[in-house]
């Protein structure tokens, strides 16, 4: 087996998304932050979030269709080179010492739309970077995790620093430089692309509805966005609550940091397991991880003691670092390569969807009924979606292809999945 590293083009590719991803992991932090010092307004905060994140649900479905439609090594290159210009944007306003919330704020919605354009467009780039299933591509998909785990528990960390060092400004100096790097790295990949002639482009709506009617075509994959909206949903009111109950009843904020650490390290730690793991059955395995999510949910309702809660956390993390790349890497074997992008899509939007959704139900069912109930009634939610989907026989039965497997079985192999046709077209 070939290490994916040393394929050039992945190793390019590599270099270019850690770096966009340590881009996206600088700005929660800087820009909330901004927002607060030059106003001191949570509207303010709401509104300038909200812009970022509704540009990036509107925009995420038709993203999927350019991605696509062109070549998609171009088409990442724009969505870093668009982000460069408004982070750069951003930091001039800032260290100009006049920000304008109206500006920033479009600037922000410019960079949602950009960041919708570069989600899906991961996946077609690392099947064309690592050709061919296999555990080469697992390994891939696993790596990409990695810098991604450790690009989340880097990032807030090196904006705080920068921010106490020389100013919030220039965190958004050193967020544009970084799509920088990552747009002029994309520029020496080779990739082959093989999509549809100019002539043979249809209509945006048309692009928009075949990829959804490949999404309808495979019931593992709408089962499995169900799943993963309910764990979002599930993730988001942990987030929202779980800061308030380390504060109040475990011992304060000693506790949650204890929390968010364990669960960066448990991330990484699944990521790095889904790099050597060859689970039988992928999706079912990759569900079955994300129930775990159900474990601090529960240590949450019962108070449970602080050394518990924190390795439970850590322990639902790793189920999400392992889904990762395990999903990723089921979903582009089985996926045709011309629909991928927009496949993809709609699982970014139907997991994006379901965050903002927990943090407005949060605190209105803490107020209803304390915090206990709340966490309960998620935990068994999360558990049994997640978990169910096991009676789902598309789910069960997709399968990785091993030696010796029989037919027969009632088993479906991810190759034989990519033959699968959509229920219908426009």
């Amino acid at each position: 087996m070939t290490h994916p590293l040393r394929l050039r083009d992945f190793r390019l590719l590599f270099v270019s998304r850690t770096m966009s991803t340590l881009s996206d992991a600088l700005v929660p932090t800087a820009l909330s932050l901004a927002v607060i010092e030059v106003t001191g307004s949570a509207t303010d905060l709401a509104a300038v979030l909200g812009c970022a994140l509704g540009a990036r649900l509107l925009a995420l479905p038709v993203a999927g269709v350019v991605a696509d439609r062109y070549n998609t090594r171009w088409v990442a290159f724009g969505a870093d080179l668009t982000r460069v210009v408004t982070q750069a944007l951003v930091a001039v306003q800032l260290i100009g010492g006049h920000p304008s919330i109206p500006l920033i704020a479009a600037a922000q919605a410019v960079a949602g739309v950009a960041s919708a354009v570069s989600l899906p467009n991961l996946a077609p780039l690392v099947t064309r970077a690592v050709p061919g299933p296999g555990p080469e591509r697992q390994k891939a998909n696993s790596l990409m995790g990695v810098a991604k785990s450790i690009s989340q528990l880097a990032g807030p960390a090196l904006a705080g620093g920068l921010i106490w060092a020389v100013g919030i400004g220039w965190v958004f100096v050193l967020d544009s430089a970084a799509f920088a790097v990552s747009a002029t790295t994309l520029l020496l990949v080779r990739l082959s692309w093989d999509g549809p002639a100019p002539g043979a482009r249809r209509p945006i709506l048309v692009g928009l509805v075949e990829g959804w009617a490949e999404v309808r075509a495979r019931d593992w994959y709408r089962i499995s966005l169900i799943a993963h909206a309910t764990w979002n949903f599930a993730a988001n009111i942990l987030l929202t609550l779980g800061p308030l109950v380390a504060v109040t009843r475990l011992g304060g904020q000693g506790t949650w940091i204890a929390v968010t650490q364990a669960g960066g390290i448990g991330l990484l730690a699944g990521s790095l397991l889904a790099g050597r793991a060859r689970p039988r059955r992928p999706i079912l395995a990759g569900n079955l991880a994300l129930a775990t999510y159900a474990v601090p949910l529960t240590f949450f309702a019962i108070g449970a003691p602080v050394p518990v809660l924190v390795a439970g956390y850590g322990a639902a993390m790793a189920g999400l670092g392992f889904l990762n790349p395990t999903w990723q890497t089921a979903v582009q074997t089985a996926v045709p390569q011309h629909v991928l992008a927009r496949v993809s899509s709609y699982d970014w939007l139907v997991s994006l969807a379901a965050q903002p959704l927990g943090v407005i139900l949060a605190p209105i069912a803490l107020h209803a009924w304390g915090a206990r109930l709340p966490f309960a009634l998620t935990a068994v939610l999360v558990a049994t979606v997640c978990a169910g989907t096991a009676l789902a026989p598309g789910v069960r039965n997709l399968r990785l292809e091993q030696p010796g497997d029989t037919p027969g079985d009632g088993a479906r192999t991810l190759g034989e999945a990519a033959s699968d046709k959509a229920t219908s077209t426009a």
